[in-house]
């Protein structure tokens, strides 16, 4: 697939982009929702929690960048709250149908933003600002984060390696 950018910098992130939306449904594959839930007696985030931060954290691109819808599950995850013990995740199936609907979007918003909006500062919480360049980077290298985490619960829950393979 070509990828058409208005802004070159924007380029190479728009690559791992593209190839963490495939890897995050291939990490997901044939997971249990009552093993999404495992901690293995550790504190870990779980896999459904993981999963919904993700999608949660392309919703809130999007929404800085003028998209207004949430996530189905966005009360869960508002203003970056943690996994809650005790609590059931939605299933992975509904965390998936939200991801499938925000990346293409989230995709076309990042590949028309131009030089100046990625220059342009904004303030993260009180004390922090950001460009919306260092913001997408973070954005970009947490995606991989927490998808490498889900494929190392995939091993440790029994479950095939996730497959890197067919981009």
């Amino acid at each position: 697939m070509k990828i058409t950018t208005t802004s070159n910098r924007m380029f190479s992130l728009l690559v791992l982009y593209d190839m963490q939306t495939l890897y995050f449904e291939r990490a997901l594959d044939k997971i249990s929702d009552e093993d999404a839930h495992k901690r293995l007696d550790t504190k870990a985030n779980h896999i459904a929690w993981l999963s919904g931060s993700l999608v949660q954290q392309r919703y809130e691109i999007a929404n800085l960048l003028g998209y207004s819808e949430k996530q189905k599950a966005a009360e869960l995850f508002k203003e970056g709250k943690g996994i809650q013990d005790d609590t059931k995740y939605p299933p992975l199936s509904q965390f998936l149908d939200d991801w499938k609907k925000i990346s293409p979007i989230v995709k076309d918003l990042l590949a028309k933003i131009t030089d100046q909006k990625l220059d342009e500062k904004f303030e993260m919480m009180p004390g922090m600002s950001l460009t919306y360049y260092e913001l997408i980077t973070f954005i970009i290298y947490r995606e991989a984060n927490c998808i490498g985490q889900i494929a190392l619960w995939r091993r440790l829950l029994g479950y095939d390696a996730l497959r890197y393979d067919d981009m």
